[in-house]
Parts: structure tokens; sequence; C-alpha cells
């Protein structure tokens, strides 16, 4: 039915249906998980055309081993799935560093680059023997493990989440190691990642340097209308339901509404409006639903005021909420 997202089990038995509220609504529905967790899994990635993009940037900027790449968006746009995405789509010859704390000292960064690597073991860090080794002697283990990788054709890859909150001092450090290199290439491939002010950053003046290295620069963008449909369907899909269940096409305008189209916006929505369902015995969410899970999470489907009869069903079910 166009306009309508559904989930249809192709089992030839439906499960019996549950008491309301007696279960989780993954549970009702017979997902084999939740299908809006806000989990960065890659599975769940809907690769809408600014997250498509910016995917093939990254994997062209490590694959001709540029030195800097930045990836930005908006809060919960799903800057973090992409980085996984593309950490997954990396072949052996990669070494990968992931660093989802940006408020590291130099040598911390330095230190927790090495132990991803492999160069330095958790149990060095703990026993700490290498918390005493200086700034240039932590830079100098990582030169010359990234060169002991240039006859087998391998490099690494150093992603950053969260970058916007970088220091200075590390900021400076990480254009230092861009500059490791040899005649031919460049051996540390830095994918900086973070909210849209980080473009902003890179610019300041006293960041020219960095910001004259970034050779890639990706942004990730709220989905639209459409692609919103497509993403639910795809999760729903992803989650495999053991029995119907159907977004109208009222609720996802209302879904739509209430989230402006950001992927994490988006999952409470729907987690919330599947949580509703469930407790309703519904198979097809509505818009009215949506509203009154929008408006639990102090969110709005629409101008108009939840109507009394919603209002008294948060009451019934504040308790389970």
């Amino acid at each position: 039915m166009p306009g309508i997202i559904c989930y249809i089990s192709c089992s030839l038995s439906a499960p019996a249906t549950p008491t309301r509220g007696s279960l989780q609504y993954e549970e009702f529905y017979g997902f084999v998980q939740s299908p809006f967790t806000l989990a960065p899994d890659p599975r769940f990635l809907y690769l809408s055309p600014s997250h498509e993009e910016a995917i093939r940037l990254l994997l062209q900027s490590v694959g001709r081993r540029e030195g800097i790449a930045v990836l930005s968006g908006d809060i919960g746009t799903g800057k973090t799935t992409v980085c996984r995405t593309l950490l997954e789509q990396l072949d052996m010859t990669r070494f990968t560093s992931l660093l989802l704390n940006p408020f590291l000292s130099v040598e911390e960064l330095l230190r927790e680059i090495l132990l991803d690597f492999g160069v330095v073991s958790r149990e060095a860090v703990r026993s700490g023997r290498i918390m005493s080794a200086t700034k240039h002697e932590l830079v100098s283990t990582l030169h010359e493990f990234l060169i002991s990788l240039v006859p087998i054709g391998a490099s690494g890859v150093l992603v950053i989440d969260e970058a916007q909150h970088l220091s200075p001092e590390v900021l400076e450090e990480i254009r230092v190691l861009s500059n490791l290199e040899t005649n031919q290439t460049k051996l540390l491939q830095i994918v900086l990642v973070g909210q849209l002010n980080l473009l902003e950053i890179v610019k300041r003046p006293e960041q020219r340097q960095l910001d004259q290295r970034i050779t890639a620069r990706a942004v990730i963008r709220p989905l639209d209308r459409a692609d919103l449909e497509a993403y639910i369907a795809h999760r729903l899909a992803v989650a495999k339901a053991a029995a119907q269940v159907c977004f109208d096409t009222a609720a996802l305008d209302a879904v739509h509404t209430a989230s402006g189209g950001v992927p994490r916006l988006i999952n409470l929505v729907c987690d919330r409006s599947l949580m509703l369902g469930a407790q309703l015995d519904l198979r097809t969410i509505t818009a009215d639903v949506v509203g009154a899970a929008a408006e639990s999470l102090g969110l709005h489907a629409s101008q108009l005021r939840p109507r009394r009869w919603w209002q008294r069903l948060f009451r019934w079910m504040s308790p389970s909420l």
C-alpha cells in the first residue's frame, strides 16, 4: 500500500496475542531486536544521499592516503554510525584507531593510538611502563611503527569522534601527525568527526595550517520526508518483526514533523510509538499514536495540542513509560 510502512511476517503461523502491557513491544511485535536502538550499529545504517556521499568521500580519502578528512553534521544525524561503517569497509591493510573521548591530552592521545594499533599492550598502560614516556618518545615510536607498515603496503587510520571538543594543543599535534610521511605517501590518514561547529573551529586563524591539510569535507544532513519513510522501512526490515506492524502515511508525516528528519529523534519517536502501539494492541501506528509519543518526549508532531483523551492515556500509562 503506497505511503504506508509495513513489515509483514512470512511465517505461516501468527504468534498468540499477548495481554496488553504484559510484554515489551519487541516481544509483542516479534522483533528479533529493537528496530530503533540508539546504538551505532552499522547494520541499521540507511544510506541517504548525504550519508552515502560521506562514506564515499571518506573511503576515497583513506584509499588515496590523503592527510586529513572532516565529517560533520548536526547532533543525532548518524556520524558515529558512519564512522563505524567506514572502519568495517576498510581492508586488512589498514591499522585503525577509533577515539571516542576527545578530552585527552597530547600524551594521552598518542598512548591511545599506540594501544589501538597494538604497538603497546593494555597491561603496559595499566602497569605505568609507558606513562613516563615523553611526547617525543611516543611520536617516535608511532613513526617507527608506521614506517614498518610501508613494505607490506599497509598504513594507519585514525578516526576521532566529537572532534569539536579537541583542545588547541591536540589539534596542533594532529596537524603534526598528518606530516608523518615518506617521499611518496602519507603514513597516517586522519578523520575528524564532529558537529557542524567543527567546520568553524578549523577555519580559525590559529588553525590555518591544519585547515590547509584537510583534503575532504563531508556533511551529513537530516532526512527529507521520502528518506525518512525509507529509513523506517529499512530499520523495521533489519529487526525482522514476526507480525505485521505499520506506520500509516499520517504517522510518517508526524514522525518527520516531530523529528525534523534527525535519525536519533526519529528513533526515539518511533521507539516510543511502538511502545504505545503495543500497549494498545495496535498493528498500525497512526498519527495520534505518534503525537502522543512525541509529546511524552517533549517534542511536537503538529501544531495542535494533544486531544484530551490522549492526555488521559498518558496518565493511564505513566507507570510503564
